[in-house]
Formats: structure tokens, sequence, C-alpha cells
């Protein structure tokens, strides 16, 4: 004997699914990096670290994206080669004292394409844009061992000292700049590269990401990126900064014992 089938289940109409207000009516953007943490060791040789991000651009207008990293702030040191008597001499040292250890911008096309110079002057983007804190007051001090270190405000000639600064990362690596650095790799999907150089200092990193429409910023994400050292690299650098007295001593004594070993295996051949 056969039985009856139950009867189906009533229809459910599907639903729309929800979009968020803010991904369908504001243009903004979102980015993140692969690795926001970097280990440097004795066989660090450097890093490329991709960034990634997207675009929610509900608009018809264009919009452009511009990368810009900053690493720790430290103290840099210039002097001058200054011909007197028909011999050339250092000029007396000045002393930067907050210039970015790393910088690098990247974006979809040249930045005088994308915004004027006001804009970028303001926000600080780009290697002629970039924040160099110039010695305020005139005064001499002693830094890394130097006497009579000059920290004054530099005037006229402030911009040539500054172009010093840009000119000497740029060729270490420390400084760059790539007008099509920012890559879409589908529609408001883009990524860039940020490539950290073996001599890339340890600290915290700032990443901006900035998203510009009709010469003007519309959005910006900020994120963060950390290099530390680890290892016995970090305990010699931990142990230096705790103790620099005893650190100096050791090496000191390690140098003459370095040397003295030398002396007497040379000395047996």
């Amino acid at each position: 004997m056969m039985q009856a089938l139950p009867p189906p289940p009533p229809a459910v109409e599907a639903l729309a699914p929800e979009r968020s207000v803010a991904t369908t009516e504001e243009v903004r953007v979102a980015a993140a990096l692969t690795d926001a943490r970097v280990m440097v060791d004795s066989s660090f040789r450097g890093a490329s670290i991709v960034l990634f991000g997207a675009v929610f651009n509900p608009t018809d207008d264009p919009a452009d994206v511009v990368v810009v990293v900053r690493g720790p702030d430290a103290p840099v040191r210039l002097v001058k080669k200054t011909r007197n008597t028909g011999v050339w001499l250092n000029s007396r040292p000045v002393l930067f004292e907050g210039a970015p250890g790393f910088y690098m911008t990247a974006s979809t096309r040249p930045l005088s394409d994308i915004a004027d110079f006001g804009q970028l002057r303001r926000l600080g983007v780009g290697l002629d844009h970039l924040r160099i804190n110039a010695p305020q007051e005139s005064r001499t001090v002693t830094r890394y061992g130097v006497r009579d270190v000059v920290v004054s405000r530099l005037e006229d000639d402030y911009l040539d000292w500054r172009r010093a600064v840009i000119r000497l990362r740029e060729g270490a690596a420390l400084y760059n700049s790539d007008p099509e650095g920012v890559e879409f790799v589908d529609r408001g999907l883009f990524r860039a590269e940020v490539e950290l150089p073996a001599v890339a200092p340890t600290g915290e990193y700032f990443a901006e990401v900035w998203l510009f429409q009709q010469g003007e910023p519309v959005s910006v994400s900020n994120l963060t990126l950390t290099v530390e050292k680890v290892g016995i690299e970090r305990d010699i650098f931990e142990f230096a900064h705790r103790r620099p007295w005893t650190y100096g001593l050791l090496c000191v004594l390690l140098a003459m014992f370095t040397g003295w070993a030398a002396s007497r295996v040379f000395r047996r051949h």
C-alpha cells in the first residue's frame, strides 16, 4: 500500500542581499599589508611586502590611489666640503633632528597629475614635499662624539641641505618614488610593493593610502608596519642601549684580544 508524500514546503521569496551604506554611498579606500611585521636577523637581505586594497567608488568620477610609507625619524648629520687656501676641508657639521629613516611613495600616475602643488605640500606627499625637521635655533652641541656641532636655522641654505639628505637616502635605497607603483589588478582592486633594503632602520613604520578625486583627497587608510631585530642581534642591540659604557668597554677588550691573538698567530709563521 503506497503512502502519500508530504506536501512541499511553501516557497520562500529570496531577499536581496543587504549592501553596506558605506559601500554604496561613500567614496572610500580600504587597504592592508601581507605582513605587518618584519624580522631582522644576521641573514636579513631586505624584504618585499605587498600592500593591497580596494576602492569603493559609486560615482562616475575616476579615482587615483597614492601610497606613502614613512619609517621612524632619526637625526642626520651632514658636512659640506669647502676649499680653503687650496685645501679641501669639511665644514662644521649640521644636524637635522627629524628626517625619516625610510620614505617611499607609489601612485597610479605621477603625483603632479593627481593633485596640485598646494595639496601635496599640505599632505606631505612626495619627496618634493617631504617634511624634514630643520634646526630651529642657533646653538652648538656635542653629538655622535663630535664637539661644536652646529644646530641652527639654515635660512636660504635649507633647501640645499635638504636635497643633500634626500640624495644620500636615495643612494642607499631608503627613499624612493614610483609614479606607476600602484597597479589595479581588477575593478577597484589594487596592489603596491613596499621594498625594504637590508639597511632599513628598525622601528614602527606608518603607511597612508590616499584616494584622490579631481585633485582632492577624499579618503585615507592608515596602516602600521613593525621592523624589529630578533635573535642575538636583538640581544646585542638592547644591551648596547641599556648599558652603553659596558658595551663600549667590552668592544675595546674584544678588539685588544683579537689584535693580540692575531699577532701571536703571525709571529709563529
